[in-house]
């Protein structure tokens, strides 16, 4: 029976810095090179924060764009949650910021850490608050400043990594229409030593020694994560579909975290995807952590993939480890 209330995914903004950091800089900076790069992640350039701007400032300018495309006033929202790993600060959470910098008067706020699985998460704690009849309105803002986390000594984690966010408005509809239909998320902390950033909290406590060991750096085992991504982006997809009686081909675009094109390239293979329904950005922006899907969201909006109706499989897999899938129709009753 369909629930009496849908989240609605109305509307999608995103926001990059204008700072570009291509394969060819990085020759510069590291042993590697463009081809090597290419081959093994899909990524030609990415983007990267000037000093000075912060990732509240992607998420307020994501929000605005993505409010205007609604065509609402910041006082229309009810809540701001942020999916990061990389706010402006440990405390107060960004989502503060972000609110009363948007002058959203009405609005609570808070942030929601779960690495790259951040905006899954946030899809599936935001419907439920909706469907529940909490929020009329809610900012989903997804986004990572990651580039000052990364070692430009390692060429196994610098090519991969970008800064950028994105927000995407969720509002209470009818539970026949369009919008959130099922999600569903995992995890397993057993994978938790292999991509983590140690000095980042309170296990290993900012010294000289941390700094010395570039424990501020984020580090991962990438063979291990590789392997474990493409498992459970695959199985959590297959799981979704086959309990809502679908196949992938009632899928109109599969949107994976953009993590590196071969990862999204396996999945889609193993679940049997077209060509033209795998919505692919990472050549352009890297990985941005949180903030992968909403961008191709927009991108997908702004090339005409995704329009109002289309059938939307999103998946993610990050740090914790965490992965989930999310199944949605686009658009809203006024969209």
């Amino acid at each position: 029976m369909p629930t009496a209330i849908r989240a609605q995914c109305r509307a999608v903004g995103s926001c990059l810095p204008q700072q570009v950091l291509d394969n060819a800089m990085l020759e510069r900076m590291v042993d590697t090179s463009d081809e090597w790069i290419r081959t093994r992640t899909g990524i030609r350039e990415r983007r990267m924060v000037a000093d000075g701007e912060y990732l509240s400032d992607l998420a307020v300018a994501s929000c605005r764009q993505c409010l205007q495309r609604a065509g609402l006033e910041a006082e229309a929202v009810d809540g701001i949650i942020v999916a990061t790993s990389t706010g402006d600060f440990s405390m107060p959470a960004v989502a503060n910021v972000v609110q009363h910098r948007l002058a959203a008067t009405r609005a609570w706020g808070y942030d929601l850490v779960n690495a790259c699985n951040g905006f899954v998460s946030g899809i599936a704690t935001a419907s439920a608050l909706i469907e529940a009849g909490r929020c009329q309105r809610i900012l989903l803002v997804a986004g990572d400043v990651m580039t000052p986390y990364i070692d430009f000594q390692d060429r196994n984690t610098c090519i991969l990594f970008g800064d950028g966010c994105g927000a995407v408005l969720l509002e209470a509809g009818p539970g026949d229409g369009p919008g959130v239909i099922d999600w569903l998320m995992g995890s397993d902390g057993a994978g938790a030593d292999l991509l983590k950033i140690p000095c980042s909290g309170s296990a290993i406590r900012p010294s000289p020694a941390a700094l010395d060991r570039g424990d501020h750096f984020l580090k991962q085992e990438g063979r291990q994560v590789y392997n474990y991504a493409i498992r459970h982006m695959t199985e959590s997809c297959q799981q979704l579909l086959q309990r809502n009686g679908l196949g992938i081909g009632d899928v109109d675009l599969l949107i994976p975290h953009q993590a590196n094109q071969r990862i999204m390239t396996n999945v889609a293979e193993r679940l049997q995807s077209r060509p033209e329904q795998l919505v692919s950005n990472i050549d352009r922006y890297g990985n941005t952590t949180a903030g992968t899907i909403p961008l191709a969201m927009a991108d997908a909006l702004d090339d005409g993939r995704l329009v109002a109706g289309s059938r939307v499989l999103v998946t993610a897999f990050g740090a914790g480890f965490s992965w989930g899938s999310v199944y949605l129709t686009w658009g809203g009753s006024s969209t």
